[in-house]
Formats: structure tokens, C-alpha cells, sequence
């Protein structure tokens, strides 16, 4: 998977936020450190947190399961715009065969042509069943079943793609509970990766909410 920070809220638009409450505009420094220090103690340490709902992030994410997308879409408190399964089903259609054989070899799974629709768990039962749901579906489409008749037969391992807009309080609930060992393993790889393309003055709001960190 890829993520990608399309834009952000600055700092000083929170810092604002938090002033406005208190009328505080003197003591602000335009978002440096004692504004900085101000978010987090408001926001985290009090618990102030609908001061944190005035800073947004928009991603780009690539590459996740459709199981994956379906626990992402449990945060209800954000946006997100999904790619068409028309589009990568069309994608599939005119895509290369996902096999291959020959008399020396036998018939054998083409892994990174598959590699492109699918998340590969590296368990190779699992992979092998998701490859042939995979083939199974190329074989609905070239056979003329419409891409909405089709889609129904999608694996959860489906690739897709989104952008996904969520403000920093949602996004703490969301890294506290997705980086956790206890979450799905790819969640997890997407929690850690949402917190690595954070805007490195924006983590020290975020930190203290991953639980565990992923390779």
C-alpha cells in the first residue's frame, strides 16, 4: 500500500480554535512552540478535544483490501471517495492472463500479475484461494457478464484506492484503535502509514495514540 498527505490544516488554525475559548489571542506565538504546547494540552492532556476537530488531513491511499476498506468505512467521522469497481474491473478484463504453462513447468500462477488486484497475506493457502476467485471473475468478464453483474464476486482481497479526509480527534480514535495487535494486520500497516505521512511538526499530536508500531 501507498499513502500520500494531500494537504492539511496548519497548527494555528487549532491554537486559534483554543484561544477563541479563552480569549487568550495575546499570548499566541503564529503557531510556534507556545502554541504548539497549548494544543497539546488542551487537546490531549485536558481532553479538550473538539478543538482538535479544526485540523484536517486529506490522504491519498493506494493498494488496500476491500476488507480493509471495509473496516476503514467503520470511522464514520470522515470522508472518503472510493475508485469504481467499474474501472479496475475493466482494468482486469483486458489485463494479462494470471497463469501460465508450458510443458516444462506445468501450469503455474503468474504472482505479480496478480500482485496488482490483490493483497497477498503471504499464507499460501489463502493467496492461492484468492488467486482463483480472482481468475474466476476475469473468466465472468470475458465471458460478457456486466462489470455490476460481476462485481458480486469479488474476493475481499480486491484491491482498491481512495481519498479520505478525517480531523486530527478522529484520527487519534482511529490510530489508537487500528495500531493495536489486535487489529487486522493490514489496518495496522495503514495506521502506522497514515502516522509516518503526517507533517512532522503535526505527530507530537499523535504519538501517544499508537499502541504498536509495524515494519
Amino acid at each position: 500500500m501507498t499513502v500520500q498527505l494531500l494537504q492539511y490544516n496548519d497548527l494555528a488554525v487549532t491554537a486559534h480554535a483554543i484561544r477563541t475559548c479563552w480569549q487568550s489571542f495575546d499570548k499566541s506565538d503564529d503557531g510556534g512552540e507556545k502554541d504548539k504546547e497549548l494544543i497539546h494540552r488542551v487537546g490531549n492532556k485536558f481532553k479538550h478535544a473538539s478543538t482538535l476537530e479544526h485540523l484536517s488531513y486529506s490522504f491519498y491511499i493506494q493498494g488496500i483490501s476491500r476488507a480493509c476498506l471495509q473496516e476503514l468505512a467503520r470511522h464514520r467521522i470522515a470522508s472518503l471517495s472510493v475508485k469504481s469497481t467499474r474501472y479496475t474491473l475493466k482494468e482486469l478484463k483486458n489485463n494479462p492472463p494470471l497463469m501460465n504453462s508450458n510443458q516444462a513447468e506445468g501450469t503455474y500462477w503468474l504472482w505479480d500479475e496478480i500482485d496488482k488486484y490483490i493483497v497477498l497475506t503471504g499464507e499460501y493457502a489463502v493467496d492461492t484461494y484468492s488467486a482463483m476467485a480472482l481468475a474466476n471473475l476475469k473468466d465472468l468478464l470475458e465471458d460478457g457478464v456486466p462489470n455490476d453483474q460481476a462485481k458480486y464476486a469479488l474476493p475481499e482481497s480486491y484491491k482498491t484506492e481512495l481519498t479520505w479526509t478525517i480531523n486530527a480527534r478522529s484520527l487519534q480514535n482511529f490510530l489508537y484503535l487500528r495500531s493495536s495487535k489486535s487489529a487486522l494486520w493490514e489496518i495496522q500497516h495503514l495506521a502506522n502509514a497514515i502516522f509516518q505521512a503526517l507533517p512532522k511538526d503535526h505527530k507530537y499530536i499523535f504519538e501517544d495514540f499508537i499502541q504498536e508500531k509495524t515494519q
